[in-house]
């Protein structure tokens, strides 16, 4: 079978199914795994998936984005456990920026009873910083109906009337090369003018979001540290090279 036509196989099958694994290829090509390795590689390459053990998933459309109800539902042990993790990093007498997003807003339950200030652009995130009596201040802004993030002109310049002790920002994908993206230009904007003030900046996200690429960069790799889940079938050899991540264990 000539390479265009594994390629095109290969595709229309991870169309259908989003995620596959070697043996399926083999079957449907009636090729060598070594070979089906190499035709994976290649078209990870060109950016048309992106490799995982044993397989390849479907990359995310550039601009697709969930709902905060949508993100709610989805790999909910894996944000907890991040979220209880980058809480342990804040410390009485911070000054916090916590982005809009569904695994910062987690991080809230774990931040009672400590002396902190907090800046948001997230509207979720305010009742439950209130409940936990912390000093809160909101970014003001024209609001996104599908991640209730405050986003815009106003957002940006309101933002930099702060500083920042620490970030932590939310992202919906992460590229070895590309870096750090998301699919609204606006959102991308803010989130990098909250980490060039802040003296240490975190990123948080689930193992699913590496090799991915969105529509709008907000970051370098070696910009901010990244705190994820372990997760066996990703290999972050490559991004370790540029960036110091903290890996959380079940």
């Amino acid at each position: 079978m000539l390479i265009t036509e594994r390629h095109r196989l290969i595709l229309e099958l991870l169309k259908e199914k989003e995620n596959v694994k070697i043996h399926d290829l083999v079957e449907l090509t009636n090729s060598s795994e070594s070979t089906l390795r190499r035709d994976l590689d290649q078209l990870e390459k060109q950016n048309y998936l992106k490799r995982v053990h044993g397989g390849a998933s479907l990359l995310q459309r550039k601009r697709e984005e969930l709902s905060m109800v949508e993100k709610s539902t989805q790999n909910l042990k894996e944000k907890s456990m991040i979220a209880k993790y980058a809480a342990k990093l804040i410390e009485d007498g911070d000054c916090v920026y916590l982005d809009a997003g569904t695994t910062t807003y987690q991080m809230i339950q774990y931040l009672e009873g400590k002396n902190i200030v907090a800046v948001t652009n997230g509207i979720d995130h305010l009742d439950a910083l209130l409940e936990k009596d912390i000093n809160t201040y909101i970014i003001g802004g024209s609001v996104k109906k599908v991640t209730r993030a405050m986003i815009g002109s106003n957002a940006y310049e309101s933002i930099q009337n702060y500083r920042f002790d620490k970030c932590f920002i939310g992202t919906n994908a992460i590229h070895h090369e590309l870096g750090f993206t998301t699919p609204d230009p606006e959102e991308a904007q803010l989130k990098a003018k909250a980490i060039a003030l802040s003296r240490e900046p975190f990123i948080l996200t689930d193992h699913r979001k590496f090799g991915e690429v969105s529509f709008s960069k907000f970051a370098d790799l070696h910009q901010a540290k990244i705190i994820t889940n372990e997760e066996e079938s990703i290999n972050l050899d490559k991004y370790k090279e540029k960036v110091e991540i903290f890996s959380v264990a079940f």
